[in-house]
């Protein structure tokens, strides 16, 4: 699981209360989509920081929102997605422009992008990742909590 190794988390040690963080949420997969929203608004809640939520068509468009979000005001984004491989090399192309894109954003923008963007072999994969009831990890908690713990070091580079 790719969840082996994962650092303790302590919420507790994180005050992003001047923070403005965006989560960028595609809608495909509505369960998994849902639980990894769910995810990173608990984080976001638990540390204070003020959330803006600006919904995607899918992942393929996170990136463009990302960026309008980061050049809008908010100091971070948290980027979720579900993207399950089919039989044709879609899932390939979407993949990469997410993952690429993203990666883009942060290094153009300066601000930090919290990569909760699943690519899945399956359905059950991203069922087990998404923060639901019996999963084993919660990648929307993670990307909050990422793009939380970068935004407020780069702050602390930035005085």
């Amino acid at each position: 699981m790719s969840g082996h190794g994962a650092p303790e988390v302590d919420l507790s040690t994180l005050d992003a209360s001047g923070l403005t963080v965006a989560i960028v949420a595609g809608r495909w997969h509505e369960v998994i989509a849902d639980g990894l929203l769910a995810g990173a608004r608990r984080v976001l809640e638990q540390t204070g920081a003020k959330i803006v939520e600006i919904p995607a068509a899918g992942s393929f468009e996170l990136p463009v929102l990302a960026r309008a979000a980061l050049e809008n005001g908010s100091d971070a984004v948290v980027a979720l997605g579900v993207i399950i491989r089919g039989g044709t090399p879609h899932f390939e192309y979407v993949s990469d422009a997410a993952t690429s894109g993203l990666t883009q954003v942060s290094v153009l923008t300066g601000k930090p992008v919290g990569f909760g963007v699943l690519t899945l072999d399956n359905e059950q994969q991203g069922i087990d990742r998404a923060g639901l009831p019996g999963s084993k990890e919660d990648k929307g908690a993670e990307a909050a909590e990422a793009a939380v713990r970068t935004a407020l070091t780069l702050a602390s580079l930035r005085r």
